[in-house]
């Protein structure tokens, strides 16, 4: 790749505090810190294209591309996501300002946790890197307890809904426990549901084994009753629905992938917009978000976008639209940011 300018004591200062920013994003971001790294790429606009440089370059290794979680700590999803094309008609400001979102991911990092833990979701989806490098996404309102033992890896959804990407390790298998629903998966990606009367389950990736005990009558009255599994293997692409109710089987179902996408509105995912209008970045980023935009001046809706965002990073998409020329952006309240032309 191009160098973005000639070789001098200024440039050099300022290809190292992009390396630098590379470094420290790849690490996981503060608030603070992704505030200071805008604030850094609106300075300049060799900023942002000294950080797309060194990107590009760490782009190049081959490794990256085929991290497993059992390699290493979950990379930022967003530095795996496609090359895009240069935004033309953005100013150079709101370039450097579209090279922040291309690699931004907000406050959704992953943390750590421990081989016992207890993982909240409060007001927003929280996702939470395990141990052994499995990663659990929570909607909001859910809780889940986590332990392992060298035999296995168990984890309990108390309340709600969470999606679970699981580490492969056929000696220590994973089991997610809903109301006395056990989901059991050795290397594989679902999402478990626990409502009032049933526990859901849907199958984003390889196989999983959905079987829970059940109480059933014996022939010998004197024998009372016995403790029965019930149980199905679910796969890719299929929904599994048990009763906390009756002693009835898992009812599975095929799911397509619009009825997937729409189960999974909650969890945040890479939005790639190619020249989509601002109308459409903006219904995706108000379909699965608390806080909302609202399009002051209708000729808006039709400016083309062009970046990779996580659906999640509102105030970066907020940061993006700001930075554009001839438009501003307004905040209501907390739930509220209006967007329009400069007056």
């Amino acid at each position: 790749m191009k160098r973005p300018e000639p070789d001098s004591p200024a440039g050099d200062r300022r290809s190292q505090a992009a390396a630098d920013w590379l470094v420290r994003r790849d690490r996981g971001l503060t608030a603070a810190e992704q505030d200071e790294f805008l604030q850094w790429l609106a300075a300049d606009p060799r900023h942002g294209e000294w950080f797309a440089l060194h990107r590009g370059v760490t782009g190049d290794f081959a490794a990256l591309a085929h991290w497993r979680p059992e390699h290493s700590a979950e990379p930022n999803p967003d530095l795996l996501a496609r090359p895009r094309r240069v935004v033309h008609w953005l100013a150079p400001v709101a370039l450097a300002a579209a090279a922040a979102i291309a690699v931004a991911w907000g406050w959704w990092r992953a943390s750590p946790s421990s081989a016992a833990s207890s993982l909240v979701a409060d007001r927003e989806p929280a996702r939470r890197l395990l141990a052994d490098g499995s990663a659990v996404e929570l909607n909001r309102g859910a809780v889940v307890s986590v332990a392992f033992t060298a035999q296995e890896r168990r984890a309990t959804l108390v309340s709600g809904e969470a999606h679970f990407t699981i580490a492969t390790n056929p000696a220590r298998p994973f089991i997610v426990r809903a109301g006395g629903v056990d989901v059991r998966a050795v290397g594989t990606a679902f999402s478990v549901r626990l409502e009032a009367g049933a526990v859901e389950v849907l199958v984003t990736e390889g196989r999983v084994g959905v079987q829970r005990e059940v109480e059933r009558a014996v022939a010998d009255a004197s024998a009372g009753t016995v403790a029965a599994t019930v149980g199905s293997l679910v796969d890719a692409g299929q929904r599994a629905t048990v009763s906390l109710t009756n002693a009835e089987p898992p009812l599975i179902a095929p799911a397509t992938s619009a009825q997937i996408s729409r189960h999974l509105t909650w969890h945040p995912q890479l939005l790639d917009f190619s020249s989509a209008p601002l109308a459409v970045a903006v219904a995706e980023f108000n379909l699965r978000n608390q806080v909302q935009f609202e399009l002051a001046d209708a000729d808006l809706a039709a400016i083309p976008i062009v970046a990779s965002i996580r659906s999640d990073n509102v105030e970066g998409f907020a940061q993006f639209l700001a930075a554009a020329p001839g438009v501003q952006i307004e905040r209501r309240g907390p739930n509220t940011i209006v967007v329009r032309r400069k007056r």
